[in-house]
């Protein structure tokens, strides 16, 4: 057994989060949410806890100009209930991009996210909008590349 030897948990108090900027016209909708998930959660950082929200806020931009592959713009299906019996309703891709561009994004992100007690938290931190001005520049967040 060593002894010098151990294992950091980040406390709430030490918790520095970043401001990050992604264009989600750059690159498959699947490739651009995993990254925000990723930067969401903060498992990217070397002092990433499970059980303490360390992740950064995401800010995206070009919602509308999100990039699907194969039949999806027409196939993939978004359901949304209101509560009341019978109260289901759907919308292809094509008419949620039309009317709400930025739901796109936010269902990818928040099926990529663990589900626990953290996750509302963290899907406060996503910014998303629709064309390429944000109303967070005084944040200054840094842009990032989606590979």
């Amino acid at each position: 057994m060593s002894v010098g030897k151990r294992t950091y948990s980040q406390k709430p108090t030490e918790v520095s989060r970043r401001w990050i900027l992604i264009d989600a016209s750059q690159a498959p909708l699947g490739r651009v949410a995993t990254q925000i998930a990723s930067y969401l959660t903060g498992k990217y950082k070397p002092t990433f806890t499970p059980h303490i929200d360390g992740g950064d806020y995401v800010v995206v931009i070009n919602a509308e100009k999100t990039v699907v592959t194969g039949d999806k713009e027409t196939q993939k299906t978004y359901y949304r209930h209101s509560g009341f019996p019978g109260g289901i309703k759907d919308a292809s891709l094509k008419e949620v991009r039309e009317k709400h561009p930025e739901r796109i994004i936010q269902a990818a992100v928040k099926g990529m996210l663990p589900k626990n007690k953290l996750s509302p938290e963290r899907m406060k931190r996503l910014k998303v909008f629709v064309g390429t001005e944000h109303a967070h520049t005084a944040q200054t967040p840094e842009k990032v590349e989606v590979k």
